[in-house]
Parts: structure tokens; C-alpha cells; sequence
């Protein structure tokens, strides 16, 4: 007779779902945070140049920044996908105990693993190969980056330890 709880036996069944809405969520921040709030960056803010050695997309330039605009809108919606995208496959997957999977610290591991490999691969390619943003542009440009690097691989570690089984059965409440 299996009496393992469904939350200590769960990291299979929610990794996948607990780490897709990490990268979902970490979208959300870093949209929400860099792009609107502190401004420090948009979707194509460092791409290119024109004739003149103005960037092609400065949002000092209302074209600029409406076409910065878009993408900003088509990045949050990656981002509103992936959260729902999230919740649906953790709703389909978890069929008792949600209160418990919602409080375990198993899923909000794989979580801060999503978010950090979000930090990870929109760092690597947005910041580094294709160039079209920085974390914040200017002298420091590279530093910001790979803090923003150095940040994703400490989320992933910590969600990686956080989510491990030892950690969710000593969560989980006596019967």
C-alpha cells in the first residue's frame, strides 16, 4: 500500500508545470519592473542603428518607442500564456490536496527554477547573442547583464534545493 502523501510524491508530476509558471512569472517581473517601472529597458531598446548612429528603435523617438511598445506587449504575452499555460497543467495534474501543493514548498521551488531559467535564456540571448536590450544600458551595461545572470543561477539553485523531496515531506502536515 502506497502511503506516500500526493505532495511528497509530487516534483514529476509538478515540475514541469511548477517551472513553466516560473518563467511566466519572472516575465512578469522583469516586464513589469525593468520595463515599465524603472524604464531601464525595452524589448529592442539596443538594437541596431540607423544612418545617423541613432538607435532603430530609441524610445527617445515616439516611432521608437511605439514599435518598443509592441514587443513589450508581445513579451507580456508570452509571459500571460505561460502563467496560464502553468496553472492549467498544475490544475490538470494535481487532483487532491491542492491547498497542500499550493502551500508545498516542492512546486514553489520548480517555480523559482522557471523564473531562473527565464534570467538565464532571455540573459544569453536577448542581452548577449541577438543584443536587442541590456539590463540597463549605458558604461555598466555588461555587469548589469550578468547580474541579471548571476541572479538566474541563484534562483535555479535555490528552487532546485527548495523543491527537493526531503524539504516537501517535512512540510507536509501530521496526520
Amino acid at each position: 500500500m502506497n502511503t506516500a502523501s500526493p505532495i511528497s510524491d509530487a516534483p514529476p508530476r509538478i515540475a514541469l508545470p511548477g517551472t513553466i509558471l516560473g518563467v511566466g512569472l519572472g516575465g512578469f517581473v522583469d516586464g513589469i519592473l525593468l520595463h515599465q517601472l524603472l524604464q531601464w529597458h525595452h524589448m529592442l531598446s539596443s538594437t541596431g542603428t540607423d544612418n545617423a548612429g541613432v538607435p532603430a528603435y530609441s524610445v527617445d523617438t515616439v516611432p521608437g518607442l511605439r514599435m518598443n511598445t509592441v514587443w513589450d506587449g508581445v513579451f507580456h504575452t508570452f509571459t500571460w500564456l505561460a502563467v496560464l499555460a502553468g496553472l492549467g497543467l498544475l490544475y490538470a495534474r494535481v487532483t487532491s490536496a491542492r491547498g497542500r501543493m499550493w502551500r508545498s514548498r516542492v512546486l514553489w521551488g520548480w517555480v523559482l527554477v522557471g523564473w531562473g531559467l527565464f534570467n538565464l535564456v532571455e540573459g544569453v540571448l536577448d542581452h548577449h547573442v541577438l543584443a536587442i536590450h541590456h539590463v540597463r544600458s549605458g558604461p555598466n551595461q555588461l555587469w548589469w547583464d550578468l547580474g541579471f545572470l548571476a541572479l538566474g543561477a541563484v534562483l535555479v539553485a535555490a528552487g532546485w534545493l527548495l523543491r527537493r523531496p526531503q524539504a516537501a515531506m517535512r512540510d507536509d502536515p501530521p496526520r
